[in-house]
């Protein structure tokens, strides 16, 4: 039989998730930073995140370029494989490689820190001295999950683009100065500017869902590896969402 703290539940953590959120936006302008755990954490999740950022970076763009470029071979329209290229690695592979990774490897770090913090009452330590700790830790892994997040979505875009133009040359043999021609045909700053915007999200809900789980952890070390399994999970859902309403409405926007 479902009781009623079963169906209040998910309420109560949409709720708390919501207002940790709009701590941290209030916490954001509030004086002073804490400017050395925001290096710290911006150090942290660029070095277990960009390696495997960039290996993922490749193939992935490489399986796009080589499905658009067997149906462009089909139309005699082989030398238009670096538009596809270029409008896929800047609005949706770059993004979206960035996340998977950095939602995997940083998100998930934070939220196994804070989990520990919570569970050996560090947190609520810190509010008995009078220090908020949305400002003093949440805040810092935000910012530097987005600033690391945008960061990656830039090398990663390049390298894809890299990585497409020596499979669509030396593999399929496209003509080199096509391909390069290719690449601003569709693609300019809008679609940099979404990419950016995209990879400045994903960083923003990756961080929040994981500093949420990680503030509200119970049941000792057990309710900590749950919350950082969910963390993954609700990331990836989140990523899906947050993807197709901003392609939604740049693309709404532009016609």
């Amino acid at each position: 039989m479902v009781s009623v703290d079963d169906v209040l539940k998910p309420v109560r953590s949409v709720g708390g998730f919501y207002s940790l959120a709009m701590d941290t936006l209030v916490a954001m302008f509030t004086k002073p930073l804490a400017w050395r755990e925001f290096f710290l954490q911006i150090w942290f999740v660029a070095r277990v995140a960009i390696l495997p950022t960039l290996l993922l970076a490749i193939p992935f763009t490489v399986l796009v370029v080589f499905t658009l470029n067997v149906l462009l071979h089909e139309f005699g329209a082989a030398d238009f494989s670096g538009t596809g290229a270029a409008n896929a690695s800047v609005t949706e592979i770059g993004p979206i490689v960035t996340v998977l990774v950095v939602a995997g490897t940083g998100a998930t770090a934070m939220c196994a820190d804070l989990g520990s913090r919570t569970i050996r009452d560090e947190l609520a330590a810190l509010r008995a001295m009078g220090v908020d700790p949305v400002h003093r830790l949440v805040v810092p892994r935000v910012l530097a999950a987005t600033v690391v997040a945008m960061s990656l979505v830039s090398l990663v875009t390049f390298v894809g683009l890299a990585g497409s133009f020596a499979f669509a040359v030396f593999v399929q043999h496209v003509t080199p100065g096509a391909f390069a021609a290719g690449l601003t045909l569709f693609t300019g700053l809008p679609n940099v500017i979404l990419g950016l915007v995209k990879g400045a999200l994903f960083g923003v809900s990756a961080a929040l869902i994981a500093c949420y789980k990680g503030m509200a952890v119970r049941k000792g070390p057990q309710g900590v590896g749950n919350a950082v399994n969910e963390t993954v999970v609700y990331s990836f859902i989140a990523l899906f969402v947050i993807n197709v309403v901003a392609t939604a409405v740049y693309y709404t926007s532009v016609r």
